[in-house]
Parts: structure tokens; C-alpha cells; sequence
């Protein structure tokens, strides 16, 4: 992947300054799209026949997946009687929604829609089984875990990515806080990723964390065993508008799956309750932050013998 990275700013210049993000205009959008079409009994096929395109472009326009023109969204609501101030309203959500978001500049490094539906979250409510996740992360936490984790990236394409990772924690710094509630495995705090003292430097980092009244962590300890997440590592946003339903981001090696089904949705929402009452609480892992910064769990271990 080429990556121009003259384009990327300094770290101090990557902030997320609009909440409301064209990512969640094109989801609220599609909805609506969707909502008139199927109230004035139009299918899919005759609404991609009217408006000459393709009938899996009106289906990823209705899920918010396909940008849109004003003009094309004037067309399929002519097709669906629709006109006068909803018309209107809906022409100009195309128009905002073809704006860029903060990011596009950063697009060669970044993939797929997170990041516009993270920049217009309320609140997002994640279990982590491997790595601190990115808003909390430091700097050389984030260098060494992307270094590991994609051996064959150069300095330059590593320095954006932290940057833009840095970037991303404005929202954790804003007037309009993004409230941020994590389950961290216990496997996350005892790899000293980097080395101890980039370990340290980040375990400290989220005992700090686990203060801010916006920012709520538990720990989850290899103690309970057996628990209803270890399918893998989830986030659920949930979006301050009553209209935007809220959408779990489930990852894997090659980006991650967006869920919105409502069975789905709700099967998340119970592991995240399963996983939230077998951790510790709040307190307590505030507390074991606070002592693991000074005495970190890989020192109490057994160094590995050498081979014989």
C-alpha cells in the first residue's frame, strides 16, 4: 500500500473537530430512503430501473454504504411521491453527506467506515481480548503494537497510522465527550508490548484513564475462566440521535464486520452484559491498574528457561 505521507499532518494537527460525521448522514439517509420506498410499495429492482443504475447500488445506498448525489435522491423521491420540505430536508443530508470527514486526508492508511461512525458516536461500549484499545493508547504503545502486528510496514506508514491514532482521542478531550466504557481482558495487561517500559508508561496511562468521569474500565480475569466473549474482541456504537440504531463492530485480521440486525444487535448487547458482571468492578480495576503500573504482571512471572 503506497502511502504519501507528506500529506499527514503533525500529531498536533490530527483532531476529530465534527462530531457529526458524513458516515452516519449516509446511514440515516439509506434509512430514510429505504423507509420511502418501501411505504410507497416500490421494489428494489423498479426503483434501479427508473433511476437507470444498478439494483445493488440502490441497496447500498439505502445502507448507507454508497454515497449519493442531491440529484439522484431527488429522483428516487419523485419516484416515491415524496416532495416538498421532506424532500428538501433529505436533498440537503445527501449534500452534507458528501462532505469529507476529518480523516479523508488519512483514507491510504485507513480502511473501512469505523472511523466516521466512532467520530459521531455517543458512546461505545467495547471488550477488548488482546491490545489496549486505540483511544487509550500512548504513542509508543501504538508504534510498537502496529510494528508487531504488520511486520512488513515501513517507519513512514507506521508514523502515520500513530498520528492519526492520536488523532482519534479528541474525542475523549472534547466538550461533547464520547463516553467510553471497556472490558479489558487480563491478557491485555500482562504483555509488555514494546518492553517494559513502554508497558508501564501505558499502564499508567489507564489508570489515569479509569478516572475521567467520561471513561469507565473493568478488568476481566483469567480467574472466571470460561466467559460469554471469547468469540473475540467487539465494539457497540451507540449514536446520540434517536433515528441512527446503534451498530456492533466485531474485528478481524482484514478490518472487521459491521452488525446492525437487530437479532444480532441484541445477542451483542447480552454478551457485553455477561462479560461487564463477570469483571471486576470499576473500583477494583482502577485499583489493579494502579498497582500493575508499579509492579506489572510479566515481572511476577517465571522467567523461560533456556533449552537443554
Amino acid at each position: 500500500m503506497s502511502t504519501d505521507v507528506t500529506l499527514i499532518p503533525k500529531p498536533a494537527e490530527v483532531t476529530v473537530t465534527e462530531r457529526r460525521s458524513p458516515t452516519i448522514r449516509r446511514r440515516r439517509l439509506g434509512a430514510e430512503l429505504r423507509r420511502h420506498r418501501e411505504a410507497a410499495g416500490v421494489t428494489i429492482d423498479v426503483a434501479a430501473f427508473r433511476l437507470e443504475c444498478s439494483a445493488s447500488k440502490i441497496s447500498r445506498i439505502e445502507t448507507g454504504h454508497n454515497s449519493v448525489t442531491p440529484r439522484d435522491v431527488a429522483s428516487l423521491l419523485a419516484i416515491y411521491g415524496i416532495n416538498g420540505v421532506v424532500a428538501d430536508e433529505l436533498v440537503e443530508i445527501a449534500r452534507q453527506a458528501r462532505q469529507k470527514g476529518w480523516w479523508h486526508p488519512y483514507s491510504a492508511i485507513l480502511t473501512g467506515a469505523y472511523v466516521g461512525l466512532e467520530a459521531a458516536a455517543s458512546s461505545i461500549r467495547a471488550y477488548e481480548q488482546q491490545v489496549v484499545p486505540g483511544l487509550l493508547q500512548t504513542d509508543d504503545y501504538a508504534r510498537a503494537m502496529i510494528r508487531a502486528a504488520r511486520p512488513n510496514i515501513t517507519v513512514d506508514e507506521v508514523e502515520a497510522r500513530v498520528r492519526v491514532r492520536l488523532g482519534r482521542q479528541s474525542l475523549l478531550r472534547q466538550d461533547d465527550l464520547l463516553n467510553l466504557w471497556v472490558v479489558l481482558d487480563e491478557a491485555v495487561v500482562s504483555r509488555p508490548v514494546g518492553g517494559d517500559a513502554v508497558m508501564r508508561s501505558q499502564l499508567q496511562r489507564l489508570s489515569q484513564a479509569a478516572e475521567r468521569p467520561n471513561i469507565t474500565l473493568q478488568l476481566l480475569p483469567f480467574s472466571v475462566g470460561g466467559h460469554a466473549g471469547m468469540d473475540g474482541s467487539f465494539a457497540i456504537l451507540r449514536f446520540p440521535e434517536p433515528g441512527d440504531p446503534d451498530v456492533v463492530y466485531a474485528e478481524n485480521a482484514t478490518g472487521g464486520l459491521f452488525i446492525e440486525k437487530s437479532d444480532e444487535m441484541d445477542k451483542y448487547q447480552d454478551i457485553f452484559r455477561h462479560i461487564r458482571a463477570a469483571a471486576l468492578s470499576p473500583d477494583e480495576s482502577a485499583a489493579q491498574l494502579a498497582e500493575l503500573a508499579k509492579e506489572p504482571l510479566w515481572n511476577l512471572r517465571p522467567k523461560d528457561s533456556a533449552s537443554t
